[in-house]
Formats: structure tokens, C-alpha cells, sequence
């Protein structure tokens, strides 16, 4: 029998626990082992569950147990779980996790840490919940050179705009019924500010790329300036907006890497991804274009991903030497005004086509019912980031006001 702990016992970790507990015989085929929760640690009390007697408050009962051999960090946040993981790393233990920020943030010596005391730290879970991922970009396409990788990556900011395409609820309303349905916290500025995608499209950089990539390099916009008018003019274009998180590598060698939300066409392969799905493209030089589709959030999707990683710590005889990225001190990322994007802006004033074709040239016009008349969107050509920037300012100072900016993706 293989005995494990979970460290968190919130939505995430009470669903490992129950997974672990329901599909039991059906694991046990999978990893051939027994495997039975043996520890969990919380800060709190749970008098009415029936795991209560399982629950410990000392994280000493867990490290210093010799009997378990993989922990699930589903703590969230930077400490302590990074402390945790550490300690439980160096005293021989595997650890698996659904933490998108901690892996972001130290995910290269973590790596290198297990590597060290030949045990696994693997993290499925911390990039699309359910959605299998992250075993396939560094076992399945390993054959791959990967060209650039982008995705769908939040399912809260995608229902929000699924409300604003389909019923065309404003951004306000749409957060609010989230939030109400349980998709948005409180304060939902990790998903409408795109700091989640963001940690996400980090590691997923850092796997396909071979070196760390933080957040901070990480150019990243929100979705809270998206209005209705946009998506009008999107449809008009033949594309919805969607937020998307996107690594491409340059001829350069660095990476292009951002966040933001971005007109794509409604037939593309991430166009049609909705509500609170999740969708990944991974574009590779012998595959093509390969979509990973489902849900990337929810209990029992993520818990599914974190037991996925303890059946293969169970199942691996020392480190996974696959899953590795090395350590950077930054660096790796191209300033994001100098790479390419396609613009779209809506601005408002007088002769606004005019002024516009003066300082961007030849562009493409959109359309939308009862627009003003001296409101004007359109879609210009391919160009650096800084150029993009530097012809806003000259609209601004020939008179018009910008209302907008997003960019325009092949996806």
C-alpha cells in the first residue's frame, strides 16, 4: 500500500480525497498499487466529514512520516507551500500539485530539487484542470519542435465573454452572474486582469522552450475594457474575442510571449471554444496544429489531474527525466513592442477615416448598428508593437479619441 497526504483541504483537495476514495479499485488497476490517504493538513476543523479523523494541523505529521511517499500541495499561493514542497521534496517525498503560481514562480528548482533526491514534481493540474496537457507536451510531441503554443486558458474570463457575445450582457453583468454561479471569486482579479492565463502560458513556455519564464517578463492585459462595441465590430470582422495567452519563438531565438484579449475568427479552432471551456492549441513543426479542449477548472476535473500525477509517481521509478525546464535569470522573453501584432482600434472624431489612413495606411473598415457617426474601427496591417503605440499617440494628437485597442490572431 502506498500511503499519501494532502496538504489543503479546500474545493481542489477535498475532490483528490474523493476521487481517491470512490475510483480506489479502479486506481489501484491503473498505478499497481493500493493507494489510501493517510494524512490531511488544514488549518481547520471538519466535524462533519467523514475524512475528519485524517485531518492534522501539524505539516511535521506529514514530513516526518516514513510511510508517505507522495503529497498533493493544493494549498495555493507561494508560502508555504513553497516551503512545504521543499522540505517535503528533500526528505525524499513526491509531490504533485495544482498550483499555478507556485510552479510559475519556482518551478525550474523544484524540477531540479526532485531531480536531486530522484522523487517527482509534477503538476497536470495546474494548466487547464482536467485538460491533459502537460504529460503531452513533454512525452507525446517530444518529437516536436514546438513553434508556439496558445490558449484559452481561464474559463471565468471566457464566460463572461461567451454572456457578451451571445446575450450581449454587458461586462459588468456578465462578471456579476459569474461570480454568482461560483466561476468568479470576490475578487476576481487573478482571471479578468489575465494574471492567471498568465501563469499559465509561463509554464507551458517553460516546458516547450526548455527555460524558466516568468510572469513578470510577461506583457499581460485584462478584460475589463472589452465592451459590447467591440464585440460588434469583432462580429463584423468574422471573428469573437476571446483572452488568450500565446508563446511563439522568434527567428531571434527569445520568445514572444503575452497575454491579452484578442479578435480571432469564429470558425478557428479556438473561436468555437465557449463558456467555461478551456482550449490549447500546441503548434508543432511535425504535427501541425494539435487542440486540447475541455474544462479547466471545477472539483473534480483538477482533483482528476492531481490523483492522474500520484498514480505516475507511484508508477515511476525515480525522477521523470522528461518533465525539466533549466534555470533562468530572466531574459528570455522579447520586449513585447517589438514584436508583431495586427491592430485593431476604435476611435472617435471628426474625418476619423481620413486621419486614420494618414498614419496607418490602407486598412480594413468594420461596421456595427447605430454606431455614431463619427465613431470609426478598423484593422490594420502586421506591425511591431511600438509602431502600433506611436500611431495611437499621433491619432490622439491629430484630435481623435481612442476607445480601444486589441489585436487581431490567426488562431
Amino acid at each position: 500500500m502506498i500511503k499519501i497526504a494532502v496538504m489543503g483541504f479546500g474545493v481542489v483537495g477535498s475532490g483528490v480525497v474523493e476521487v481517491c476514495d470512490k475510483n480506489g479499485s479502479s486506481i489501484q488497476k491503473r498505478a499497481g498499487e493500493e493507494i489510501s490517504v493517510s494524512r490531511i493538513l488544514d488549518l481547520r476543523d471538519f466535524p462533519e466529514s467523514p475524512y475528519r479523523e485524517l485531518v492534522t494541523h501539524n505539516f511535521e505529521d506529514i514530513l516526518h512520516d516514513p510511510e508517505i511517499a507522495v503529497v498533493a500541495e493544493v494549498m495555493g499561493g507561494l508560502e508555504p507551500a513553497y516551503s512545504y514542497s521543499r522540505a517535503l521534496i528533500q526528505a525524499g517525498k513526491s509531490v504533485v500539485t495544482s498550483n499555478k503560481e507556485l510552479v510559475s514562480e519556482k518551478g525550474a528548482e523544484l524540477l531540479a530539487l526532485a531531480k536531486e533526491h530522484n522523487v517527482n514534481y509534477l503538476f497536470e493540474a495546474s494548466v487547464g484542470g482536467g485538460i491533459p496537457i502537460i504529460r503531452p507536451l513533454h512525452m507525446c510531441l517530444a518529437a516536436n519542435e514546438i513553434d508556439e503554443i496558445a490558449g484559452i486558458l481561464n474559463g471565468t474570463t471566457n464566460f463572461i465573454l461567451t454572456k457578451m457575445i451571445r446575450e450581449q450582457m454587458p461586462f459588468g453583468e456578465a462578471l456579476a452572474l459569474a461570480q454568482r454561479l461560483g466561476y468568479a471569486e470576490r475578487d476576481p482579479s487573478a482571471d479578468v486582469d489575465g494574471f492567471d492565463a498568465c501563469r499559465k502560458i509561463c509554464i507551458l513556455a517553460s516546458l516547450a522552450y526548455g527555460r524558466h519564464i516568468y510572469p513578470r517578463e510577461v506583457h499581460t492585459e485584462g478584460i475589463r475594457a472589452v465592451t459590447l462595441e467591440d464585440v460588434a465590430y469583432a462580429g463584423d470582422w468574422g471573428g469573437v474575442i476571446k483572452l488568450v495567452g500565446r508563446a511563439k519563438r522568434l527567428e531571434s531565438g527569445k520568445l514572444a510571449v503575452r497575454v491579452s484579449p484578442a479578435i480571432i475568427s469564429h470558425e478557428s479552432q479556438l473561436g468555437t471554444v465557449d463558456d467555461v471551456f478551456n482550449g490549447i492549441l500546441v503548434r508543432g513543426n511535425a504535427t501541425g496544429d494539435v487542440v486540447f479542449y475541455g474544462k479547466g477548472a471545477g472539483k473534480l476535473p483538477t482533483a482528476s489531474a492531481v490523483v492522474g500525477d500520484i498514480v505516475d509517481c507511484v508508477k515511476a521509478k525515480g525522477t521523470i527525466r522528461s518533465l525539466t525546464w533549466t534555470p533562468s535569470e530572466g531574459g528570455e522573453v522579447e520586449d513585447y513592442r517589438r514584436s508583431p501584432v495586427t491592430p485593431y482600434i476604435r476611435c472617435r472624431g471628426v474625418h476619423a477615416s481620413e486621419t486614420v489612413e494618414s498614419v496607418f495606411g490602407t486598412v480594413r473598415a468594420l461596421h456595427r448598428k447605430d454606431a455614431p457617426r463619427d465613431e470609426y474601427a478598423f484593422v490594420a496591417g502586421e506591425m511591431p508593437q511600438s509602431r502600433v503605440d506611436d500611431g495611437r499617440a499621433r491619432l490622439e494628437e491629430d484630435g481623435l479619441e481612442i476607445l480601444s485597442t486589441l489585436c487581431v490572431l490567426d488562431y
